[in-house]
């Protein structure tokens, strides 16, 4: 009987160990696992693209992590209209991203705040190759001694054309005019009103200056190809309020109410649809006409005035926060969306800051691209004159100001000269 009670006693105790055992095993509880996921570091990357833009960084990010295992990336995107405040909002909150996009309106209240960390090292990187880099894209970043950022995309506004328009109403391209030095603004203007119709079944304007109706900025390369300008070099005035500055306004008001062949303010019209002969935007918005297939397309170079074509470069970048919670992995991540590799990925959608892309067929040889010629003349030859409106740290506030006055040429409030005075009086205010 005592036997009895030993082994009965016996196989109770192996029968819950067994239990305990059995019990642990299916609550997923693996100690290396918890090991794993509590010693895995996580970086979050900020930016405003679109979902292609996301699948592209998805991918880069997955490279990433198999080259870094331990390492996580999350991703979010903002909408670009609200981006500036949410990194203000963030980083009055101390929780701001490790790394993320930032365009050239944004860098110099970002480094009044002084929330942006250097990353100079970058210099004495031999494998990196910084001087690889395009060094006026760097100019945007630098702070005395300080790189507080890379850039990734560059891109000079274009003039997108439907040469099937132009076809149609008997006018030589703009490529063929640029090459022979003819494409002058008042040969843009009677382009635009001969490739017009007012058929309302029908309706095509010749030229649309405007992505959205707060993209006022691209008139600027009117006024700088005579040698004047929105700004001074400094951003400390505004100098619009002279002869080209008027002229400027007066050519668009021309085209919208008299010859007809602009849109007027709030109408819904669209290159990609068909319906307008020349669009201004930045290189980037190639990714969406290479989808175009109801027309001829093509890109040229802004229109020149006295002192040649110059157009405006857009620029964006990346940044990391000094408050980043784990700055060598960050600079990590930094280096590879910076890296030759990286910017190649990126040449599908963004003008190249880097030579060795700038000039490769990742950028060139895009399905669906421009030729490689009209590339090289609108975009590479046309990048060492493009200029970068000045940054200010009220750039809102002098925005809004002269969003105002575009609202008064669009509601026809007011002459020019008097439209451009009362611009300029508002500013003084900010730029004192």
């Amino acid at each position: 009987m005592k036997k009895a009670g030993l082994m009965l006693i016996f196989a109770l105790m192996v029968a819950l160990s067994f239990g305990c055992s059995s019990s642990n095993s299916g609550s997923g509880s693996n100690p290396k696992e918890t090991s794993k996921e509590k010693d895995e570091i996580e970086l979050k990357f900020m930016m405003w693209g679109n979902q292609a833009h996301m699948d592209m960084y998805n991918k880069l990010i997955e490279g990433f992590t198999q080259e870094n295992p331990g390492i996580k990336v999350t991703m979010e995107s903002v909408p670009f209209a609200d981006y500036q405040q949410k990194i203000s909002v963030l980083a009055a909150g101390r929780s701001l991203p490790d790394i993320a996009w930032v365009s050239e309106r944004m860098v110099p209240q970002f480094k009044a705040n002084g929330i942006l960390a250097d990353v100079s090292k970058f210099k004495e990187d031999a494998e990196f190759k910084l001087d690889d880099y395009i060094p006026s894209t760097l100019d945007l970043f630098r702070d005395g001694d300080q790189l507080l950022g890379l850039p990734f995309s560059t891109p000079p506004v274009v003039m997108f054309y439907n040469k099937t328009l132009f076809d149609k109403a008997g006018l030589t391209d703009p490529n063929t005019l640029a090459a022979e030095g003819k494409w002058s603004w008042e040969q843009f203007e009677n382009s635009a009103k001969a490739i017009s119709s007012k058929d309302a079944k029908n309706r095509v304007y010749g030229a649309n200056f405007f992505r959205d109706w707060k993209t006022w900025a691209i008139l600027s390369a009117y006024s700088w190809s005579y040698g004047s300008g929105p700004f001074n070099n400094d951003m400390t005035a505004f100098t619009w309020n002279d002869q080209y500055g008027i002229e400027t306004f007066k050519l668009l008001e021309r085209m919208m109410f008299t010859d007809e062949s602009h849109p007027k303010a709030g109408e819904q019209v669209s290159f990609d649809a068909g319906n307008v002969g020349m669009f201004f935007d930045n290189y980037s918005y190639v990714s969406k006409a290479r989808e175009i297939t109801d027309f001829e397309w093509s890109i040229a170079p802004m229109p020149a005035g006295s002192q040649g074509s110059v157009s405006m470069l857009g620029q964006a970048g990346y940044t990391m926060f000094k408050d980043s919670k784990h700055p060598e992995e960050a600079m990590k991540l930094l280096k590879y969306f910076a890296s030759e590799q990286g910017i190649q990925a990126t040449a599908t959608y963004f003008v190249p800051p880097r030579t060795s892309v700038l000039n490769s067929d990742a950028f060139i040889n895009q399905p669906n691209n421009p030729s490689k010629e009209h590339i090289i003349q609108a975009v590479i030859d046309e990048m060492p004159k493009s200029r970068i409106i000045p940054g200010h740290t009220r750039w809102q506030d002098i925005d809004n100001a002269v969003l105002q006055g575009f609202d008064r040429l669009f509601g026809q409030a007011g002459t020019p000269e008097d439209n451009l005075a009362h611009i300029e009086a508002e500013l003084k205010n900010i730029f004192q």
